[in-house]
């Protein structure tokens, strides 16, 4: 909340409108059960996209991300993912990562994504994707 504060806001007053999730059992079905009392717009930040692949025992990435785009989309619930790039992202080729430096675990369509943004030192650029 510190951040909050840094970012011109007084957090005692973003206590109703804010809410951190840990848990463990992150996949699209939990996030989901979780959000479906929460108004259209409100904007939730999945950090960060390789969790979803994690445990075995939850569907596969592509399914989930899938699940969530609908959800979001039935709702008005606006769903940003961060992510990881590849480690062999290299700066003197380009100077921002995009869609082709995702990490991930297992093959997923990214076409499922409607938009994109990429940061580094201080640069971005957005991406319409879908």
């Amino acid at each position: 909340m510190k951040r909050v504060s840094q970012l011109g806001y007084n957090p005692a007053q973003m206590r109703e409108a804010f809410h951190l999730d840990c848990s463990d059992e992150i996949c699209a079905r939990y996030i989901i059960n979780e959000l479906r009392h929460v108004p259209s717009k409100t904007l939730v930040v999945i950090d960060y996209l390789q969790l979803l692949d994690q445990k075995r025992q939850n569907p596969e990435l592509s399914l989930q991300l899938n699940e969530l785009k609908e959800f979001a989309r039935k709702t008005g619930i606006i769903i940003t993912l961060i992510s990881q790039v590849q480690r062999d992202f290299d700066l003197a080729m380009k100077p921002l990562p995009d869609l082709s430096d995702i990490r991930l675990p297992n093959p997923v369509d990214l076409a499922v994504f409607t938009k994109c943004c990429f940061l580094h030192n201080g640069e971005i650029a957005f991406e319409v994707v879908n």
